[in-house]
């Protein structure tokens, strides 16, 4: 049986995540980890889901968020805090921020989910819109320059790898107490951190840990394959949480050795796993939540598999989506606002 067996290096460890888990408990929502006949009859082995889509601002970014802000608050002498991401992280920082009375800027992509957008502003923050990945991540750097408030960065930040993390130490654990432990754990990838979290919370266990990400929005398995964070430029998908750029350099110093393998999944397969989730289990999940099903499906079609875990990292859609998901007209959803590259 293959076993993650991490190299000394800079950054976050499996200890960090038990900490984390520690820390954030009382303040994260331990989310159900939810189970169907019906999913284990088509995948042909047993699948637990992590419903990270009922975390408190409506994902796992939650948990990251939560860690590093309050790292800072307790650390003092910040007024507040600076953020970049496609949204959930955003969404997160921003309530995080709120929690702790800082202030929060965050920077998105000019086509971000309406929702997530208004998610941020109710939150109390500042939203700041750029064109590309690169150009987020330059005015955010700018915009902690002018404020000399710091950035939590969506995947290049130990606290937000460890927090990520803690969802998937929780989802071992429990599957462990039930006596039906994982052998497989699969996150979906963006900027890496989720996954990254996810390798380090199995170390030391007898578990794969896979990525997965959108045809096209293929950096970490294009990194993996080039020894280096390798950018790309994101094509259209309906899993937008799923379009950074690049893969962030701390989760592929990470990943590059501790991560299984990488899978990609079509628009088509990331929706039947939306619809799989709606109608089978009556969850509400992200498509870049259900991208992480629809690559749990294809990796259990091995059968080297008795039990995989699956983080569903959100749940934050938009209801327009929701409907055009519903009645199969994947035709039209690339129009629909925040679903372009």
């Amino acid at each position: 049986m293959f076993r993650i067996d991490l190299p000394a290096q800079a950054g976050p460890v499996r200890a960090d995540v038990e900490e984390a888990a520690r820390w954030l408990a009382g303040q994260v929502v331990r989310t159900p980890v939810l189970h169907s006949p019906a999913v284990d009859r088509l995948a042909g082995v047993r699948v637990l889901m992590k419903a990270e889509n009922l975390q408190n601002g409506g994902s796992y970014k939650m948990r990251g968020a939560l860690l590093a802000v309050g790292r800072l608050a307790a650390a003092g002498g910040h007024g507040g805090v600076v953020a970049q991401s496609t949204g959930n992280h955003a969404v997160a920082v921003a309530l995080a921020a709120r929690q702790h009375g800082m202030a929060a800027t965050v920077v998105l992509p000019v086509d971000a989910a309406p929702t997530k957008v208004a998610r941020a502003r109710a939150a109390g923050a500042r939203v700041v819109v750029a064109s590309t990945a690169g150009e987020r991540l330059a005015v955010a750097r700018e915009l902690s320059e002018a404020t000399g408030h710091p950035m939590v960065d969506a995947y290049d930040h130990p606290d937000v790898i460890a927090g990520q993390g803690s969802a998937s130490l929780e989802l071992i654990e429990e599957a462990e107490r039930a006596g039906t432990p994982l052998d497989a754990l699969v996150l979906p990838v963006g900027g890496g951190g989720g996954a990254a979290g996810a390798c380090l919370a199995a170390a030391g266990r007898p578990i794969e840990v896979y990525g997965v990400e959108p045809v096209g929005c293929d950096s970490l398995a294009r990194s993996l394959a080039a020894g280096r964070p390798t950018p790309v430029a994101p094509a259209p998908t309906i899993a937008d949480g799923l379009r950074p750029s690049c893969v962030g350099e701390l989760p592929f110093a990470i990943l590059r050795t501790a991560v299984r393998g990488v899978v990609r999944v079509d628009d088509e397969e990331i929706a039947e796993a939306f619809r799989l989730l709606l109608l089978e289990l009556k969850v509400l999940a992200e498509p870049s939540a259900a991208a992480g099903l629809a690559g749990a499906l294809r990796i259990a079609a091995d059968g080297r598999h008795r039990t995989v875990g699956v983080v569903l990292t959100g749940g934050n859609i938009e209801a327009e989506l929701v409907a055009r998901l519903a009645a199969h007209r994947l035709a039209d959803i690339t129009s629909v606002e925040g679903m372009a590259a």
